[in-house]
């Protein structure tokens, strides 16, 4: 990829709805050689409340007037993810960065022409996995390559929820739930943080399977999902995905294991680890997770531009992800 042009990291929001709010964009302001310049919405006056209550010094209801503008220098996509294609190649187009929310696409087809046009303009393209740059799950990371539990044989992953609590929406005017819009609903939305996450702990899955379907009726997407997957590495997981169990069977729980002992941890309800082992028995870290959640992953996404650091999430990376969704889900 061509070298940054500048030495400090300019952004431009397309999309600046409630993920900017807390979890992202205010952490642009709070990185050393990295500042937010300018944020686009649709609606101006939705656009100049988000500028007037975050200080930002511009704001757009025009994709191409924020693209255009010399002051910016790289693209935070913020949109859903329908969108997500299309801007990402108009940028690329800008000559112009892109760090893009996940999913990365609706679809596997739209990922790949997004790595096309990253090509094309030899431009990063990189995607808002966020955990893993968590200290919770680079603990993860850390123990599984240390081999405190030995050799990885298994993953198994579970994530029921009720259709009440806050991270799964419960009628049809949320647009997670429209596959058009975010892909393929909760699933993806929630799955592939647990799914990329898998990716960088123990490489690319190589083959993944599953069934799909929507039991409750609430909205048109599915709200259930079971997937069994195979890694290159030869390590094997399932996962079983349901958005409208009772409040008893509420589980979030991750589990990883090893020849020698097991790791468990949640995604979503809690920052801390689990560690087992038969030698040494039960032992549990916690964390502290950063008030703007994905500021570490924005903190490597301007260090690689830089030329100081790499991003560990990328096009490509985010793209696998999406793959493996299909398989499950559509194959």
């Amino acid at each position: 990829m061509k070298n940054f042009p500048d030495s400090v990291v300019r952004w431009g929001i397309l999309g600046a709805g409630d993920v900017c709010e807390m979890k992202s964009a205010p952490a642009m302001d709070k990185i050393e050689r990295s500042s937010l310049v300018a944020v686009m919405r649709r609606s101006e006056d939705k656009a100049k409340d988000y500028a007037e209550r975050h200080q930002v010094p511009k704001w757009f209801d025009d994709s191409d007037k924020l693209l255009n503008d010399p002051d910016v220098n790289a693209i935070y996509i913020a949109t859903p993810p329908d969108a997500h294609e299309h801007l990402t190649r108009k940028a690329f187009a800008a000559g112009k960065p892109v760090y893009v929310e996940k999913p990365m696409a609706r679809t596997f087809l739209e990922c790949r022409s997004m790595l096309e046009a990253s090509l094309r303009a030899d431009l990063p393209l990189y995607v808002a996995y966020y955990r893993r740059a968590l200290p919770n799950f680079l603990k993860i990371k850390e123990l599984v390559d240390s081999s405190v539990i030995g050799e990885v044989r298994l993953v198994d992953i579970q994530l029921h929820k009720p259709a009440n609590p806050d991270i799964v929406a419960t009628t049809n005017d949320n647009w997670r739930v429209k596959p058009e819009i975010s892909g393929g609903g909760l699933f993806y939305d929630l799955a592939s943080h647990q799914l990329d996450f898998l990716d960088f702990l123990l490489g690319p899955i190589e083959t993944a399977t599953g069934f799909a379907g929507n039991q409750a009726g609430l909205y048109e997407a599915n709200d259930i999902v079971t997937g069994s997957f195979r890694f290159k590495s030869g390590v094997m997981g399932s996962g079983s995905w349901c958005f409208t169990a009772g409040d008893i069977s509420n589980i979030d729980h991750t589990t990883i294991m090893g020849s020698k002992g097991q790791i468990t941890y949640p995604t979503f309800d809690g920052s801390h680890v689990i560690l087992e082992t038969g030698q040494n028995g039960r032992k549990r870290f916690d964390f502290e997770l950063p008030g703007h959640i994905q500021q570490p992953l924005i903190q490597s996404v301007v260090n690689d531009l830089l030329g100081t650091g790499k991003c560990p999430s990328t096009g490509i990376s985010g793209a696998r992800t999406n793959l493996v969704m299909e398989q499950i889900c559509y194959q």
